[in-house]
């Protein structure tokens, strides 16, 4: 498959006036609960750095909780520590932790994203202008991966059809090619031979386009991780983990279907849609069950059912009215 300075002059709280992650976890659903219900009496909290949940290590990236349809699953959040410590990201090492461990070394600043191709306006964008270009949103997805577990993300983005837009598609664009960091000096994982190199993923134009599918920049109301795709990557939340590209160098507007990375590497099992289809299982192993990290229980906690496209068929089902989804899996 498959981004804190402490007061030195403030005592350290003592173990029993520290509030557990999973109490302002379920607290902060709550508020989002009653927000969305229209307490407008909830006008002060306005997003993750006023809540107390921001980890405090990197720089703060706030965005309004966003009011889109299917943005905002109420479920309790994925703790941080497996957010950020358990990742795909094989540039970086093939085990779970390596990008944890390798990541650092990649710079984030500064970055250009050059998007060219089928548009009216090709251009590059330095990250500071894309942080700038659109209205930060708060957004809490479902990732679901192949390998049969799953996450729920407080993300920090916009929609990338905000971005997509201004160069302009044509009518011939018919998808979306996004290419990624690829950087023998500072990438292990580039030596392994896992894959053909830079790594490729693609999306339909109307999917790219689609409002839930996000350009993310940040979670837990920070700056984006190394190891979780710094300094912008993909979010296509119906889709598994992997169409989700990392650290986003290159977006490229086509008429044909993108070569992707995984698809051609191994065929049979990552197909260029590879929405999440409990129905459809891996040659491997079944899809029909998912394992939500961070749950009591770790790698014997009880597996939930998986929900047709990651839950969010009643927003991007209709994309795929009429095709057969045993087939374009």
């Amino acid at each position: 498959m498959l981004i804190r300075s402490q007061d030195t002059d403030c005592l350290s709280p003592s173990a029993s006036e520290i509030t557990p992650r999973a109490v302002w976890q379920q607290r902060r659903q709550l508020l989002r609960l009653a927000a969305l219900a229209g307490g407008a009496s909830l006008a002060p909290w306005a997003g993750a750095s006023q809540t107390g949940d921001r980890p405090g290590k990197l720089t703060a990236l706030p965005g309004s909780p966003s009011t889109l349809p299917g943005a905002l699953a109420m479920e309790p959040l994925t703790p941080h520590a497996d957010v950020t410590g358990y990742n795909n990201f094989y540039e970086f090492g093939t085990d779970k932790s390596d990008p944890a461990r390798h990541a650092h070394r990649m710079k984030t600043r500064p970055w250009t994203l050059r998007i060219e191709g089928l548009v009216g306006k090709p251009r590059s964008f330095g990250i500071e202008e894309l942080l700038k270009l659109g209205a930060m949103e708060e957004r809490i997805y479902r990732l679901r991966c192949v390998e049969g577990w799953s996450m729920v993300i407080p993300w920090v983005g916009y929609s990338l059809a905000g971005l997509l837009r201004q160069v302009e598609p044509l009518g011939s664009a018919k998808y979306v090619e996004f290419t990624t960091l690829s950087d023998p000096a500072i990438m292990p994982g580039l030596r392994a031979g896992v894959l053909d190199w830079p790594y490729v993923e693609g999306l339909r134009l109307d999917e790219a386009m689609h409002p839930l599918t996000l350009l993310a920049f940040g979670l837990y109301g920070e700056v984006l991780p190394n190891q979780n795709g710094a300094p912008l990557r993909l979010v296509v939340p119906w889709k598994y983990g992997f169409k989700s590209a990392k650290s986003i160098v290159r977006i490229r507007l086509v008429e044909q279907q993108p070569r992707t990375s995984w698809s051609l590497a191994a065929p049979r099992e990552y197909g260029f849609y590879s929405n999440v289809n409990p129905e459809v299982p891996h040659p491997r192993w079944s899809q029909s069950s998912e394992r939500r990290l961070g749950e009591s229980g770790g790698l014997f906690a009880k597996r939930r059912p998986t929900l047709p496209f990651n839950g969010y068929a009643a927003q991007v089902a209709q994309l795929y009215a009429g095709m057969d989804l045993q087939r374009h899996y």
